[in-house]
């Protein structure tokens, strides 16, 4: 086994040796809505109740015609008029007409293409095309788009709404979905009150706990928070033993090397398999990652401060609940884009900043947030994304840059 202090790509490698067996022990299923399908993850594939599309279509408001018809580009004559939703009851386009047509509507028989009204002059019932076109122009083929029976959409798929959209279109009125995985949270330290109380000048409040939950929900999983856990072996042992039902633990705090951390101990007498207890990452790097073998419930124990329980969620949390949902897509996300200012590395770490991504149609910039250490949580708010520093590497203004998506 690899427990010990791992390089970021060790420890991501360990999460998604784990994730990938997961994979393979899909969770239950259930029908939904169709609306209520949105964040789920697919059970069973979406397929096509019938060729898309069914018809030939037009896809400009224009005239169809044929094709040979144009060369010259004298005038047509108008013999029809055609709607979507409408079929073409006529008889079969003849040379020297053309049908006007709107889009969506299904290509009259003997017309090979559609002729944009932009590039036609109309006078009464005479259209003067400005324009050759080729055959299959401003047309989609019956089928081109899918062929009856054909899987649309793959079980794995986080649901987002162009996926019920296309559900729609081939008749889904529910779909099969996972159950979402359980995830039981527990936040450690004496320091910590809830929100309801008013904490003393020592005290801080416990927003770990919010924080997880929103990071779990975000991620299609169940939050089941749990009260503030004590700084004891014995209250660490009690609140892990009450939390084995999830089927994910996540705690956060007592996972350093100081006198009162007692995660890791109270793992222990559970006969905790621990797959790294650290990485070689800024912040987070006392990250735990472990199974408890006799209930095979997965945990993390994550550090304490708030930026470092941000990142460590995104960077190792987050793939293996993506897995217990049965999604494909694991994650993390990954995207690059131009820095604005340079930025420092350090030796023996990756760093994950606090950083504000902004992009238009023109590209993307990013901007490293001032930050007072691992426990801003000003700084956090103002970050929608981390921007990644290697090893050992200086980022000059103007580099491209990797960051991760929150």
């Amino acid at each position: 086994m690899n427990a010990g202090i791992l390089s970021y790509e060790e420890a991501d490698r360990l999460v998604r040796e784990q994730a990938s067996r997961l994979r393979h022990k899909l969770p239950r299923t259930e029908a939904v809505s169709l609306l209520d399908s949105l964040g789920r993850v697919l059970a069973q594939p979406i397929t096509a109740d019938r060729d898309q599309p069914p018809f030939a279509r037009a896809t400009r408001d224009g005239f169809a015609c044929r094709s040979v018809d144009l060369a010259e580009l004298r005038s047509l004559l108008v013999a029809g008029h055609l709607r979507a939703g409408e079929v073409w009851t006529g008889p079969a386009l003849q040379s020297g007409q053309v049908i006007e047509i709107m889009t969506g509507a299904p290509v009259p028989p003997g017309a090979d293409c559609v002729l944009m009204v932009e590039h036609a002059s109309v006078d009464g019932t005479q259209v003067t095309p400005v324009r050759t076109l080729h055959s299959g122009e401003n047309i989609v083929p019956a089928g081109a788009e899918a062929r009856a029976g054909t899987t649309l959409i793959e079980p794995g798929t986080c649901i987002e709404p162009q996926h019920i959209a296309l559900a729609a279109a081939c008749g889904y009125e529910t779909v099969s979905v996972f159950d979402r995985p359980c995830v039981a949270i527990l936040a450690t330290g004496d320091e910590l009150v809830e929100l309801g109380q008013k904490p003393l000048p020592y005290q801080i409040r416990n927003s770990n706990s919010y924080s997880l939950a929103a990071q779990v929900m975000r991620c299609g999983g169940i939050p089941v928070v749990h009260p503030v856990v004590r700084d004891s072996l014995e209250a660490s042992e009690v609140a892990i033993r009450a939390a084995l039902d999830c089927d994910l633990l996540i705690l956060s705090g007592g996972v350093s090397m100081g006198k009162y951390d007692f995660v890791e101990q109270a793992l222990a007498r559970f006969n905790a398999e621990f797959f790294f207890t650290g990485a070689r990452i800024q912040p987070g790097r006392p990250v735990v990652f472990g199974r408890l073998p006799e209930s095979s419930v997965y945990f993390f124990g994550l550090p304490g401060n708030p930026v470092s329980t941000l990142v460590t969620f995104a960077l190792f949390a987050a793939p293996l609940l993506a897995a217990l949902a049965g999604q494909a897509d694991l994650g993390p996300h990954f995207v690059q884009a131009c820095l604005t200012q340079p930025v420092e590395g350090k030796p023996g770490l990756t760093r994950f900043l606090p950083a504000y991504l902004e992009s238009n149609a023109g590209g993307a910039n990013i901007h490293a947030i001032p930050w007072q250490g691992s426990g801003d949580q000003s700084a956090a708010a103002r970050t929608n994304c981390f921007l990644i520093v290697p090893e050992n590497t200086e980022l000059k203004s103007g580099d491209t840059v990797t960051f991760l998506q929150l």
